[in-house]
Order: C-alpha cells, then structure tokens, then sequence
C-alpha cells in the first residue's frame, strides 16, 4: 500500500493505491474506510462523544501520512519493512522517553518498527512478540477481524487507522503462557520537521489461562508538529488476564487520538491504567466489551493538562453477560487554561444480570481558568444490580495550605504535598515500580514554580 501526501488538511489529497502486498480483503477494508470517512467527516461538537473537544487544529494541519518509504525522518532502510530511525533518535532518547523496564521491547518511529532499538529475549515458548507489519507480509488472513469493521461503526479516526496502519505491535500468548517480565511497546515520533500522522496498530491476543503486562509509552521529539492515531486491540479468551499501562508524554506540539478497544471472554481479567502528560490536543478513548460471564475489568487514569493543552478521556464499558465486574477511577490535575474531559459512559444490556458497575471521576482545578467536562453515565436495561457513579471538581483547600505553612513548609511546597496526595492513589495502584517512579517524579515537578496560583 502507498499513500499519496496528504494536502489541505488530514483527509484531503489521501489517496490509496494497490501495490500487490496486500490481499484482496485487506485493499477492500482499507478503501472502504477511507470512502467511509471522505463521505461522512470527522466528528464535530454534535457527536454526543466530541462535544468537548475541538478537532480544528489537528484537521487544519497538512500531515503527510507516515510510511515504511518515507524520506522523512528516516535515514535507511535496513530490511524488509524495518525503518532505521533519522539521526536525531538515540537508544539513550529512547530510554529517557521511556523507562526500560529490562524485558522485551519493541521500538516503532513514526509508527514503524525500529530493529536496532528493540530487543525480543527472554520469552517463554507460547509467547509470540512480533510486528504487525511481520504477521501481514506472512500470514496476514489472521489479521482480518482486526480490519474487516463495518466503516463508521466506531468512528472516523478508527476507520482512518484501518485505511492507513501499516505497522505495530502483535502479541499472541498460547494457552496457559505466562510471560512474567512486562512487554514494552515505544511509539516515539520523529517528524524531520515536515507534519505527519503516524497510525499504529497493535493486535494483542490472549487465549485461555495466559496472563502478560502490556506497557505502551507515546513520546516525540520536543516542538515536532505531528499526529498519532494510535489503534490498540485485545482479545481475552476464558480466564486470560492482561495487566496493561499507557503513559502518553507527547511534546505540547503534537496531537494525540488513540482507540483501546477490549473484548473480555469468561472469567478473564483486564486492567488498564494511564497516565497523559503531554499533546496540545490529547484523546484517550477505551471501549471494554464484557462479552463472557465473570469477566472483570479495571481502569484507572491520572491526566495532569497544563497550559494550553486539551486531555479527553472517553470510556464505554458494556455489560453484556451476567455477573460481570467493572471498576473506574479517573482523576484530573488542571492548570493554566488547560480543559480535561471525562466522558464516561457504562452499559448494562438486558439480561446481565448480576454485574457489578463502579464509576468515579475527580478533578483538582490549581487555576480559576482551567476547566473540565465530566460527564459519568449509567444505562441500565436489566434488574439484579450493583451499579453507581459520581463525579467531583474543586480548587486547592486554603485551610490545608495554611495548616502546612503554619509549620513553615514553604507555599509552593504546600501546594506539592496536596497534589501529591490527590493523585497519590493512583500512583498506589501502579504495581510497576519504576512506571510509579516515574510518575512520583511528575507530579512532584509538574507543577512547581509558580504553578498552581488562582488568577495564572
């Protein structure tokens, strides 16, 4: 596949072209997605969904869409569908952007594989850690649930990822594998200065009995002009348990729309926690599917927007079988101008009876400008269930300041240690110790200097 440059803003001028690589359904569901697109758009503020985030700036831009022959921010071509990175991604770039965990990892730059900064070691025998770029030149019929969507079905951005994802992640765990050290995914954007959107796609299957950690960091080189449209897809068969985290640390110039989509069979375990940090324009979208009785899912987010940027966070969980279990707990730091979105939405189909529905958002304002939209709903169309929501927005407390600088802890020093203990509960449910290292040195230095007063 090869993708014309993309003029006059993120759809216009895309053109797709059979080249022979890809099969016959693949070509079709990759056309009809961007027919698709081109004849219904982008959402706007009347979509229930987007009504909070403004898409303008990222629809505005002429990206060129990033691909395995790109000149832009690639020097070389090493093998077969492996891109080495341009010259100003180091392996010490890499691990400052992202913490090495020590065990498997794979590298993509602007959304295609990076061999020399990978490293797969270590894994047991049913573990299968490859590129998705690897598994469509081999035996790509395995991917086409993957791609095969009704158009439109989810939304555009998904359906662009579909039109345009030529690389990613594919992770495949045979029954009753365990992987016992976490899989590291590092999407980092190197642009070369000219605006691309990169649109990953990462396949993850987990069959019966196996259990893994999934770690997904999005990061790019700083005052790069960019969009990732990052797409990531799980399949938990029976009793399967995926451990997942995603820490999105985008320079403030860069976009960030990003689709977590799970389906979750019997007795079968997810939990996902995020941290958003970066992007001027930031989504984080999940879409849980409990689709076996006993399936229990748990998701858990920290965003922290500072001046300009915008953080959305989306989540649909549906409850369709009985005695399905669902936890959420969102939290939201906001200085400057910045607007954090909580747009949470759990459904209980008719007849899953028995489920067990939890849904929380709070948020700190450090700034009479910042602003927030939360929005927690429940819709419920079956009796015999535990379901509850709530949400809660409010300003620094003056009389806890005032309690610590009356035992001459400094102001700003005050108004770390209450920040801290906002999110400090997230940061508890990190079981990664140097992910939550990571995220205790963020939010100690987040907002220091000045940050934080009413009126900035």
């Amino acid at each position: 596949m090869t993708v014309a440059r993309a003029t006059g803003g993120v759809l216009a001028g895309v053109e797709l072209e059979r080249d022979g690589r890809d099969p016959s359904w693949l070509s079709e569901a990759r056309l009809n997605a961007l027919d698709w697109v081109g004849r219904h758009g982008f959402p706007t503020h009347k979509d229930e969904d987007w009504k909070y985030t403004a898409l303008g700036p990222i629809l505005a831009l002429p990206f060129d869409a990033a691909t395995a022959t790109s000149a832009t921010a690639t020097s070389a071509t090493a093998t077969s569908g492996t891109v080495v990175s341009g010259s100003r991604v180091s392996a010490a770039l890499i691990d400052e952007a992202a913490v090495d965990l020590g065990g498997p990892r794979l590298v993509f730059v602007n959304g295609h594989f990076a061999a020399e900064f990978s490293r797969v070691t270590g894994l047991p025998s049913g573990a299968v850690v490859t590129t998705l770029a690897a598994v469509l030149a081999a035996g790509p019929d395995r991917l086409e649930p993957f791609f095969a969507h009704t158009p439109g079905a989810r939304h555009a951005f998904a359906a662009f990822n579909d039109a345009l994802a030529e690389d990613g992640a594919f992770i495949h765990l045979t029954s009753a594998t365990i992987v016992e050290q976490p899989i590291q995914l590092v999407f980092f954007s190197d642009t070369g200065g000219i605006p691309l959107i990169s649109s990953p796609k990462s396949v993850i299957i987990a069959d019966p009995g196996s259990r893994a950690t999934i770690v997904e960091t999005y990061a790019g080189i700083d005052t790069d002009v960019y969009c990732t449209n990052a797409v990531t897809e799980l399949v938990l068969a029976e009793d399967a348990q995926i451990e997942h985290y995603k820490v999105q640390n985008e320079p403030v110039t860069a976009f960030h729309v990003a689709l977590l989509s799970v389906r979750q069979g019997r007795n079968s375990h997810f939990s996902s926690r995020s941290v958003m940090l970066g992007g001027s324009i930031a989504r984080h979208e999940v879409r849980v599917l409990l689709d076996g009785s006993g399936a229990e899912v748990s998701l858990d987010g920290v965003y922290l927007p500072q001046g300009d940027q915008l953080h959305d966070n989306t989540i649909f969980v549906d409850h369709v079988a009985t005695n399905t279990t669902s936890h959420q707990l969102y939290k939201g730091v906001l200085d400057g101008r910045s607007h954090g979105v909580f747009n949470g939405r759990i459904m209980v189909r008719h007849g899953a009876d028995g489920t067990d529905a939890n849904q929380k958002n709070k948020n700190l304002l450090l700034s009479d400008r910042a602003e927030v939209d939360t929005r927690p709903r429940l819709e419920i169309y079956t009796d015999d269930v535990k379901c509850t929501h709530g949400a809660a927005v409010g300003q620094m407390d003056d009389e806890a300041i005032l309690y610590l600088r009356a035992r001459a802890i400094p102001l700003e020093d005050a108004r770390g240690l209450l920040i801290y203990a906002f999110v400090h509960e997230m940061v508890d449910r990190i079981e990664l110790e140097p992910l939550r290292a990571q995220l205790e040195r963020v939010v100690a230095t987040r907002f220091a200097n000045g940050a934080g007063q009413v009126g900035q």
